[in-house]
């Protein structure tokens, strides 16, 4: 980094702040909610940098005031035990709701205390996370399975920062824009998930009669219901085998493909969520690959492919309009023609799906079953018309969400151009607003 811009000055890290890791912890020490200080730990990182709420924990031991963060201190993890070190030296700025009180830090944190209003605590928080200062703090790591910062090392790096506070304060200002509108983001998924999750409980355990409403629950209408092999379910339901719901069912093929950069995707268990192909970040095949890895069937819309190895054991993922081949540890289902697919794809991604898929596995950490044991699992028949109707309940939340992870993901992007071009001078903050207008 170079400081010949006009307007902009570059110290290090440790000219401008004073570096202090916390306090170590035994296992009694850590408490329940509000019985205690505030502790940061590892878990309180998030990938890509921020404050993950769920990882904060509560400590009752002794401690020395010089071991409190201030309102305007900075946290960054000096640890990191991920294999491709996601959080070593990665930022947390604290939400005010936490920071305006006390909080400890474990020995596993280091405190950034600035030693004037040279920076903006906030400023520096968002220039340790551009790419520039991700390199700086992998540089300066120590360690194979467990990474370390090199605490002195870490003091060399430089810092670059507009001279004018107001400057770095507009800075803060239009990268805060894009939190707010990241967090309501977040907030919606949360609540299209816990919408969908419940949906799929009560559609998958009292289904829609015949003007599309919820059935009462069993407890309310015993009659309604009757007792399987798979538990309690609608009289007019069905349970049958996979097998019995479909056309065909066919293995990936038992070879490791030659990947490239470009071609058509080739979908393997990481490609994969309940209900959703991650086409974006598939590896690729040729054509003369991908004609070998269909000859069993040739994916098409409609065709639902499934992970029956390893950790993800377990995903149902819809095939769309984009040609697709399977990887390796995922089969391939065709729906049969009374069979509404989306009903199909949901039901497999059921908790109850997955229990009977897994059950007499034991414990392993590659889990393996066989096309032969998907076929005779057990699952439900619906009337057809019933299943095209729980079908579309579920694409019809599925698909909002679906919208909203695309937003957000489109945010993060902006919001990462943004951010490289303020926090390097690349461009000047009065020529960024129209960057954050339309947010």
């Amino acid at each position: 980094m170079s400081n010949s811009s006009e307007g902009w000055t570059e110290k290090t890290l440790g000219d401008l702040a004073t570096l202090r890791r916390g306090i170590t912890y035994l296992a009694d020490m850590l408490v329940e909610k509000d019985a205690g200080v505030p502790y940061v730990n590892m878990k309180s990182f998030k990938k890509g940098g921020g404050f993950n709420k769920d990882g904060l924990k509560f400590f009752n031991g002794p401690f020395l005031n010089d071991d409190l963060t201030a309102a305007t201190d900075l946290l960054i993890a000096n640890t990191d035990v991920t294999l491709s070190g996601d959080i070593i030296g990665i930022p947390a700025y604290l939400p005010v709701h936490i920071r305006k009180n006390p909080v400890l830090f474990s020995h596993h944190v280091t405190r950034i205390k600035l030693n004037s209003n040279e920076v903006n605590s906030h400023y520096l928080y968002y220039l340790l996370n551009i790419d520039e200062y991700r390199r700086w703090m992998h540089k300066f790591a120590r360690g194979t399975t467990v990474l370390m910062l090199d605490m002195t090392a870490i003091k060399r790096i430089p810092i670059r920062y507009p001279s004018c506070e107001k400057i770095q304060k507009k800075i803060v200002k239009k990268l805060e824009i894009f939190d707010e509108a990241i967090e309501k983001t977040e907030a919606l998924i949360h609540k299209y998930q816990q919408i969908k999750a419940g949906l799929m409980h009560d559609l998958f355990t009292r289904g829609l009669t015949a003007d599309g409403k919820l059935r009462p629950p069993r407890e309310q209408a015993p009659e309604l219901y009757r007792e399987t092999p798979i538990g309690w379910i609608p009289k007019e339901w069905d349970y049958v085998q996979i097998s019995d719901l479909c056309s065909q069912v066919v293995d990936c093929p038992h070879s490791t493909p030659s990947y490239q950069d470009s071609g058509i995707p080739c979908i393997r268990t990481a490609d994969m969520k309940p209900g959703q192909l991650l086409l974006e970040q598939a590896y690729r095949v040729n054509q003369h690959d991908y004609l070998n890895r269909i000859q069993r069937l040739n994916p098409k819309k409609g065709d639902i492919i499934y992970s029956r190895e390893g950790e993800r054991l377990g995903i149902a993922s819809p095939v769309g309009r984009e040609k697709v081949c399977l990887g390796q540890r995922v089969m391939l289902l065709r729906p049969a023609d009374k069979v509404d697919p989306h009903f199909l794809l949901w039901s497999m991604n059921l908790p109850d799906f997955y229990r009977r898929v897994v059950r007499g596995l034991g414990a392993t950490t590659s889990p393996h079953v066989n096309v032969g044991d998907i076929k005779n699992i057990l699952t439900y028949r619906p009337p057809e018309k019933e299943q095209i109707f729980i079908g579309k309940s579920i694409r019809t939340v599925q698909t909002k969400l679906l919208d909203e992870e695309r937003y957000k993901k489109k945010l993060i992007t902006q919001k990462s151009g943004l951010m490289h071009d303020l926090l390097t001078g690349k461009v000047p903050v009065k020529l960024a607003q129209a960057e954050t207008a339309h947010v």
